[in-house]
């Protein structure tokens, strides 16, 4: 008899759903054309990208125009980053210029900011600062208010930490920005951009970009049941960014490469299922599940704790940790009784660092290696919740007699 199987990974990859896949399916091999090219197969493939790019652009309260496809939230990372960058440096040029560009982000970004904002330092091409969030995983604006410097020409900041769920307040830093950038004008000081990465963000938070107040956004399809390989990354109109990669025209010169008709039409198709009651109905489901699932874990399992804020925090996130416990053992542990889940980040699975999510909250390396990441979807049931605290409460005994009886060995 096959064990039951139960996927609460949610937060790494969401199952692409019947209806997107349904959506998707014609474009694979009978609307195939090649939407750059000016004949009928090639016209036809350009309405299905249109059509999503008008989807999409609904959902964020923006122009079409200012929707430009990419391979998925890396990718607009990168080009959010690197090209307002080249954009800053271009300018330099022109104007015989050399001022060190600074950039403000966090230390618990996901690694497709981080990494790019620690590769133009060290190649000494900006000038960073790394803002810690509190003891919750939170961001204050004061905090941001307070590195900004005359230099400061972008400010990146997550909307929900993949992690830890934890949300940040983007809107308020938004309005913020937008005083101290009126400030600037005045001063004739170059206005500083708002960068965020809301990839964990779209399935359940207002995603508006004029109530956020950023000048970019970043997502991916994969994390809202649709498929992997594509995203969005919105870039307000006059926003000061070049290309950073050449080779075709396709995104009205921004983004070079062939669309991925099938997964563009995915991914406008997930987006515009958002909005639906149906949507919030399993928001919903998730949230009371997700509350449920944080107070048994804390009350029966002792040694356990939340990571992250109790309130602010995405619905379906629960992050904890355990004492005298490793995360991937736990991990492991529950794979073999047929449930999934992970210690982190998924693009970080195969470290054997501790999160670097953990440490900025000030936990210890110990500490942050007994974590557990528990992401629900709106495929869970009650049923299955239950299940989880059961095989959980069951592994966290065993793991910390194995751990018991190991030490003991050594004294």
């Amino acid at each position: 008899m096959n064990k039951k199987k139960i996927y609460l990974d949610y937060a790494a990859t969401t199952p692409v759903d019947s209806e997107i896949l349904e959506a998707m399916l014609p474009y694979f091999s009978k609307g195939y054309g090649n939407p750059m090219s000016i004949h009928g197969f090639g016209q036809e493939a350009l309405e299905a990208v249109d059509e999503a790019r008008d989807r999409a652009a609904d959902f964020f309260g923006c122009a079409p125009s200012e929707i430009f496809f990419t391979s998925g939230a890396t990718e607009s990372n990168n080009l959010a980053i690197k090209g307002i960058l080249k954009s800053f440096r271009i300018l330099q040029l022109q104007t015989k210029k050399d001022i060190k560009p600074h950039i403000i982000t966090t230390k618990f970004e996901h690694h497709s900011v981080l990494d790019v904002c620690k590769a133009v330092e060290r190649g000494g091409f900006a000038e960073i600062t790394f803002i810690n969030p509190d003891k919750e995983g939170l961001i204050l604006t004061r905090d941001i208010e307070k590195t900004i410097k005359p230099n400061t020409i972008l400010v990146s900041i997550m909307y929900v930490n993949n992690e830890i769920g934890t949300l940040q307040p983007i809107a308020e830093i938004g309005k913020k920005l937008k005083k101290i950038n009126e400030e600037r004008q005045k001063n004739k000081q170059p206005r500083i951009l708002f960068h965020t990465d809301a990839t964990q963000a779209v399935n359940y938070f207002n995603c508006t970009v004029d109530d956020l107040g950023v000048d970019m956004l970043s997502m991916s399809a994969h994390k809202i049941y649709g498929p992997k390989g594509v995203g969005i990354l919105y870039i307000r109109k006059g926003t000061p960014i070049k290309n950073i990669q050449q080779g075709g025209d396709q995104e009205l010169k921004m983004r070079a490469g062939t669309h991925n008709v099938p997964a563009i039409v995915g991914l406008g198709k997930a987006i515009s299922m958002i909005k639906n009651q149906k949507t919030k109905e399993e928001s919903n489901k998730i949230k009371k599940l997700r509350d449920y699932l944080i107070a048994r874990v804390l009350k029966e399992i002792p040694g356990s704790y939340l990571n992250g804020s109790k309130n602010m925090r995405s619905p379906n996130n629960a992050n904890f940790r355990f004492d005298d416990i490793e995360g991937e053992g736990l991990v492991l542990s529950l794979d073999l009784d047929g449930i999934a889940v992970s210690t982190g980040s998924a693009c970080s699975s195969g470290a054997l660092e501790p999160s670097h999510v953990l440490l900025s909250l000030g936990l210890k390396h110990e500490q942050a290696h007994g974590s557990l990441r528990i992401t629900l979807g709106k495929h869970i049931s009650r049923e299955d919740v239950e299940l989880l605290i059961l095989k959980l409460k069951e592994a966290v005994e065993r793991l910390r007699k194995i751990s018991g009886n190991v030490l003991a060995e050594f004294k």
